[in-house]
């Protein structure tokens, strides 16, 4: 879809268009909506990331949860998620490469209280994992702040998908 298309559609297409974008979220492409017209694709990713950094607390946490575990096999992936995760290969996981994404998994929901979210996008199978090494140093604040961007550009990669 364009970006006239997007500017002139219905509050109700936009929100469907849209909805997948945020994991199990739809409410923010709502949100996004009231911020049109957009002039850039630019102005429309901002919309999103806005509408995330801009709700309260609760919500930011209720967003980040929404998100499966990396690699985990009992996590129920959106197609969004799965492709994405098939993409970077961690559906194709040796035993022990396997073994280290669980306990890396284990180790940061057991500090955190949330899933460790990374933009498979813009990472291998080994940046995801040295990554998380350096973020189970985070404080909890500083980790919702690294979900919640990481949030963002997994979000801008959906968008970038949906818009021509």
């Amino acid at each position: 879809m364009t970006l006239a298309e997007i500017n002139s559609i219905s509050q109700t297409d936009f929100e469907t268009f849209f909805a997948r974008v945020l994991e199990h979220s739809p409410h923010y492409a709502a949100k996004a909506a009231h911020k049109r017209p957009f002039l850039t694709v630019e102005d429309l990713l901002s919309a999103f990331t806005d509408a995330i950094f801009e709700d309260n607390q609760n919500a930011q946490l209720e967003l980040i949860l929404a998100h499966p575990d990396l690699a985990g096999k009992a996590a129920i992936l959106t197609e969004e998620s799965a492709s994405e995760q098939k993409n970077a290969g961690l559906d194709r996981l040796s035993p022990a490469e396997f073994a280290e994404f669980t306990r890396v998994n284990t180790a940061y929901c057991h500090k955190f209280q949330i899933p460790y979210i990374v933009c498979v996008r813009e990472n291998s199978k080994e940046s995801i994992l040295a990554g998380a090494a350096t973020r189970l140093e985070h404080t909890h604040e500083q980790e919702i702040l690294a979900a919640l961007r990481e949030i963002g550009k997994i979000a801008k990669y959906r968008i970038l998908d949906l818009v021509s």
